[in-house]
């Protein structure tokens, strides 16, 4: 029986976000377009949809034919009917988001999967997950989509790959796709064509007769979006706000912690404390100017990157028409290390043998190449401009560079005030990143160098903005105000329990009945990084905060972090845990805070409760099930 293609289903959407127009079948699009393999993501970040592009332009060498697809833009339900397309193959890039959550754009998959009892039978799969080991729950999405797919009475053909963002992702994703490559060819009787010569997606359109009104210079969506702001606003239309305050919180000490608040009265954007907010920043206008000269490129030339495949849903690898100098000012990740996709295109432009050689080694999957990749592009931090710079012969075209670089993301800060207390504002605080590498360059964090020289009011009177919108989490207080919290946020950590205690205190005002508030933070020095120490030493003096507990790690011999702090009050802890109904909350660092204070917990579960370590790792996983356990944590 064929198919019947469904419409698009009405459904209500959280006011965070807008779904998208949907497209028509991707089924029918890959009848019409003779395709015979399609590459879905679920991607947060923009890394799992850049994996995705790179799977569908390499099927070509492997005798397939590929397209890349948004999970939110097609009706996935129609994905039993893939089995009617000769050698077709379905392959998944899922991140895995917060906590082993789905990434907004596959939510509506991931509920499908979790309803449908559609018989996939005929329908071959592969899954390559993106996650970080530091999480509890490590590539939950890409584990979940692997196993009821086959559940579902799918064909896998070749193994689910786990992609650790902890470690090498970059290697990861390689690592599989050169076993991937193979499986597919024996399961589809294919051969590879043995072809690695590059193949431009996109080709370059430079018009004659430009109108300066339709180029872009550097909005996210719709042309002119920023001069004429319409709600709601997303990740496509971020809202200007305008920078209200910036100021630096540590008086000394040789890093910079600041704090911002931008300005969202009229946006009616709405939020609560524990949401995280977006800003879209702008690269290092001297690394730009940089680029333009070592490829010897008028940056203010009015170009267009077109699909050369007319049927992809992505017209443009960035908003076009624009010029270099936006492509790469707002639109290009110019700061990170390059993918060795980009290393492996970039060769053929080395004039030098040994330079396209030690590039091609890079990109490949032999020991030797993913260990001088490691230590010549990761470890030393080496941007593109570093590795433009540092191999001399290397001199490619500038239209191929930005197609090929993957695109900037915005970058996301849990919000420090509470949308109760600040409906019209809402709060940053964040480290200045700024180290140097071991080639003697200096890194600068993309996002906290631009909001850093983010001056209030500028000398020609205008006043600073950031385009951001927000995103909501499942990091919030407990229903009931009664019920005691336990915040436990060192550094950065700290943001969303300043919204925390902002809303306690004004539940307090209204009279209602608060239960104990305590907040665990950690910093270096007393005197150098105790961030908001005067907006917390006033929670405390007026009852607000029930008890500030501070682990200062390097102003003693020996270190104390907040884990110790914990021990120390390990029976009022327990009392407020197993008796008192108490909420906790972890925010900041995972690789090692997180489960440093985890392991503390179970530390406290056996010792004051006497339970054994397996029955204490069961009862703190209850918590988090039950949402008294909540973490929003980074790696």
């Amino acid at each position: 029986m064929g198919c019947v293609f469904p419409l698009p289903k009405e459904r209500q959407v959280a006011a965070a976000r807008v779904t998208p127009q949907r497209e028509t079948s991707f089924i029918e699009k890959m009848k019409k377009t003779n395709r015979n393999m399609v590459v879905f993501y679920g991607s947060q970040t923009g890394t799992a949809e850049e994996f995705c592009g790179r799977l569908a332009k390499d099927a070509q060498r492997y005798g397939m034919s590929g397209m890349s697809a948004d999970l939110e833009e097609y009706d996935m339900s129609e994905l039993p009917c893939l089995a009617e397309i000769d050698n077709s193959l379905a392959v998944f890039c899922m991140a895995t988001y917060g906590e082993g959550d789905p990434t907004d754009n596959a939510q509506d998959f991931y509920d499908w999967m979790q309803e449908t009892d559609e018989d996939l039978n005929g329908v071959n799969f592969a899954v390559f997950g993106l996650g970080n080991k530091t999480y509890e729950h490590f590539n939950a999405m890409g584990k979940y989509t692997d196993k009821r797919l086959e559940e579902l009475g799918g064909k896998r053909i070749y193994d689910l790959g786990m992609g650790d963002d902890d470690g090498n992702l970059e290697e990861d994703f390689v690592s599989w796709k050169e076993q991937f490559w193979p499986a597919v060819c024996e399961h589809f009787g294919v051969e590879a064509t043995g072809d690695d010569t590059s193949n431009r997606q996109y080709e370059l359109v430079v018009p004659t007769d430009i109108n300066m009104n339709k180029v872009y210079t550097g909005e996210m969506g719709r042309l002119k979006s920023f001069e004429t702001q319409k709600p709601p606003f997303d990740v496509k239309n971020p809202y200007l706000a305008t920078v209200a305050v910036n100021r630096q919180l540590n008086q000394a000490g040789d890093r910079h912690l600041m704090h911002l608040e931008l300005d969202i009265s009229g946006s009616q954007i709405r939020y609560d404390s524990g949401d995280h907010v977006a800003v879209y920043p702008i690269n290092d206008v001297s690394i730009v100017n940089r680029i333009g000269q070592i490829l010897d490129a008028d940056l203010d030339t009015v170009i267009s990157l077109n699909n050369l495949d007319e049927e992809s849903n992505k017209k443009h690898p960035f908003p076009c028409p624009t010029t270099y100098r936006t492509a790469l000012t707002h639109y290009l990740d110019i700061t990170n290390p390059p993918g060795t996709n980009v290393l492996f295109e970039l060769a053929q432009y080395a004039t030098d043998p040994k330079d396209q050689d030690i590039l091609r080694k890079m990109a490949s999957a032999s020991p030797e190449g993913k260990g001088l990749y490691q230590s010549w592009v990761l470890d030393s931090q080496r941007n593109i401009l570093a590795v433009l710079e540092d191999m001399p012969s290397l001199h490619p075209t500038i239209d191929h560079l930005c197609e090929l670089l993957p695109c900037l993301q915005a970058r996301y800060y849990s919000i420090a005030s509470s949308g109760k207390v600040y409906s019209n504002m809402v709060s940053i605080c964040a480290v200045v990143v700024e180290f140097q590498t071991s080639t003697g360059r200096s890194f600068k964090g993309v996002a906290t160098n631009w909001l850093k020289n983010k001056v209030v009011v500028t000398d020609n009177g205008h006043k600073a903005t950031v385009p951001m919108y927000v995103r909501k989490s499942q990091f919030r207080l407990p229903f009931k105000a009664s019920n005691p919290v336990v915040m436990i946020g060192p550094g950065t950590g700290i943001a969303p329990f300043m919204g925390f205690l902002q809303e306690r205190g004004w539940m307090k005002e209204q009279g209602k009945d608060v239960g104990e508030t305590i907040l665990y933070f950690g910093c270096r020095h007393r005197n150098q990084d105790f961030m908001y120490q005067q907006e917390l030493e006033e929670f405390e003096k007026v009852g607000v905060l029930t008890q500030l507990n501070v682990a200062f790690s390097r102003d003693q011999k020996e270190k104390v972090y907040v884990q110790h702090l914990l021990k120390k009050n390990n029976e009022h802890l327990w009392k407020l845990i197993h008796t008192d109904n108490a909420h906790i909350y972890i925010c900041g660092d995972a690789r090692n805070m997180a489960r440093d204070v985890q392991n503390a917990f179970y530390d406290i579960a056996e010792e004051v409760g006497g339970l054994t370590h397996t029955q204490a790792v069961a009862y703190i996983k209850k918590l988090m099930t039950k949402g008294r356990y909540s973490q929003d944590v980074w790696s």
